[in-house]
């Protein structure tokens, strides 16, 4: 079984940063047989769906070299990697001959802050490289008619993917708010979404309470 400590994975994985928002995701997107991780990052929310989903293949997507030489080292030394491929490329330009049963996404979400020193944070956290609207563009073309698409934003850039996802087609099927504290405002949103018009399943949970421990449990130590 993949299991981490919270922020730092096992030591048999290569030096794996683990966040909250992939955690949450990667335990409470829907998969299927073929799956695609668009910014996979160090690859934890790849090697959680892979680990979900035992008869499921899983491509990790990111353009960025750095994140897919860790994806690469990480996902070698996991107990998943002949069901894990790796890809350095833009989504926007990404092509496949089959499309996907699932589709997930921990996407750059600052959209109107100043950039970072680093560059290789400014890709992972800023929207220039990846905009939500060539996200949903390309999710719409990759994924299966039946199939589901699943990200994690901030709450105050919900309605900013939603509307995204509407212009393209898409149809809310999931929402969950998540709290940091059951007295507070939800700090983040899981969003799903569909092809066709579905009823929309909502939900919400506090972390650390019974909800997020159920979800999480077969991955934290």
């Amino acid at each position: 079984m993949f299991q981490f400590k919270r922020f730092k994975i096992e030591q048999d994985l290569c030096a794996m940063k683990v966040g909250t928002d992939g955690v949450l995701l990667g335990a409470w997107a829907r998969g299927g047989d073929r799956m695609l991780d668009v910014g996979c990052g160090t690859g934890v929310i790849a090697l959680m769906l892979a680990q979900r989903y035992p008869q499921g293949r899983v491509a990790a997507l990111d353009i960025d070299e750095g994140a897919v030489c860790q994806t690469e080292q990480n996902v070698a030394q996991s107990p998943f990697a002949d069901r894990v491929e790796v890809i350095q490329g833009a989504v926007q330009t990404f092509e496949n001959n089959d499309c996907y049963d699932a589709i997930v996404s921990n996407p750059p979400y600052f959209v109107d802050s100043l950039n970072a020193p680093d560059p290789q944070r400014n890709i992972a956290r800023h929207a220039e490289m990846l905009t939500y609207s060539q996200l949903m563009q390309a999710a719409w073309r990759l994924l299966k008619d039946d199939g589901e698409l699943s990200v994690v934003v901030p709450f105050d850039y919900r309605q900013r993917m939603e509307d995204e996802a509407i212009f393209v087609g898409f149809f809310p099927s999931r929402l969950c708010a998540v709290r940091t504290a059951a007295h507070k405002a939800p700090k983040r949103f899981l969003l799903a979404f569909r092809k066709h018009p579905c009823n929309c399943e909502k939900a919400e949970m506090t972390l650390g309470d019974e909800t997020y421990t159920i979800l999480t449990r077969d991955f934290y130590l």
